[in-house]
């Protein structure tokens, strides 16, 4: 991965360390730097790079580095061996990382001040640890990374590098889009303790500005029917009507829950977003007579597909509470 002043790539990395040691200023020496390039508009990765690195005291490796140890470093290149690299790496970029103001930075300055070095210098610097207290709160607990990472089910902290710097983008990810869930719905919103939904209650405005749209009490479930019609694309649609009308709902006031459940996960294996539902019954009687009527209609026609059911009772607990497929 290549470096330069003047480029806009944030610069999130982490570096692992011996224990303190007697003297120094920071007392720590290098063992490992990772750092991901990241592109500021679209938070992706646009470059990588990672070293071992041998101190001066290969002894002095400690065992709470994971899987770093004296055999590890013993054929690491030295500091000065990647100096270079990592000035380029840094220098002139945005800083971004976890608590690297107080740990990770002085490290980094130390460890080119004892090679008679200058060190890089940042266009600016981005510490999670106090951003994230500050907007998301200590509802993660103590906030450290490996508590953040726990509280949104991304797995244990692996005190690697590379491995923790993905994992503090993917934490800086998951809190920013709490925030701007609780932004955008600001009545009512309210976080449950750690590994529970966030709770969302939107205020009720009622339909009035949603012109041409019913609420589910306006509903007639004998005027419901469904066609297929052609979808202007070469293919056919499925329209869901109210006497001769396109059936719009709209239903205030709903309770969504969200958040990642371990029960449903990707193909990485990392939990899924789940969002649940809790509609009243009137609203769940329309949509059970439109998920019919959508069936039967799709079985008669032409696609082999199997059917799979828009809508999925969540449940013996609250019969009313769904999950949107």
């Amino acid at each position: 991965m290549e470096g330069g002043e003047g480029r806009d790539e944030i610069a999130f990395f982490d570096v692992e360390t011996t224990v303190p040691r007697p003297r120094g200023r920071t007392g720590y020496s290098l063992l490992e730097f990772g750092a991901i390039l990241v592109h500021p508009r679209q938070l992706v990765e646009v470059g990588s790079y990672s070293t071992v690195i041998r101190p001066a005291d290969p002894s002095a490796t400690s065992v709470r580095s994971n899987g770093i140890n004296p055999e590890t470093v013993a054929s690491a290149p030295s500091f000065p061996e990647v100096a270079d690299q990592i000035f380029a790496i840094l220098h002139g970029r945005v800083w971004a990382g976890h608590n690297i103001r107080e740990f990770d930075c002085p490290v980094i300055r130390e460890a080119f001040a004892e090679i008679g070095q200058a060190p890089p210098e940042p266009k600016g610097i981005i510490d999670t640890l106090p951003l994230l207290t500050q907007w998301f709160g200590r509802r993660a607990g103590d906030m450290k990374l490996a508590s953040l990472a726990s509280y949104f089910g991304l797995g244990q902290q692996k005190h690697r590098s590379l491995d923790d710097v993905r994992m503090n983008i993917e934490v800086l990810k998951c809190c920013a889009a709490v925030l701007f869930l609780e932004t955008s719905f600001p009545d009512g919103f309210s976080i449950k303790s750690p590994g529970m939904f966030c709770t969302i209650i939107p205020a009720s405005e009622g339909c009035s500005s949603f012109a041409g749209f019913l609420q589910p009490a306006e509903v007639s479930v004998q005027d419901i029917s469904a066609e297929i019609v052609p979808s202007g694309h070469g293919g056919d649609k499925l329209q869901i009507l109210h006497g001769n009308r396109l059936l719009r709902l709209c239903c205030m006031g709903l309770k969504v829950q969200f958040g990642p459940r371990e029960l449903f996960k990707d193909h990485a294996g990392r939990p899924k977003l789940n969002i649940v539902v809790y509609i009243p019954e009137n609203l769940c009687k329309v949509l059970d007579a439109c998920d019919l009527l959508a069936q039967i209609s799709f079985q008669n026609s032409s696609s082999r597909s199997g059917w799979k059911h828009v809508i999925r009772k969540n449940g013996y607990s609250n019969p009313y509470s769904i999950r949107l497929q």
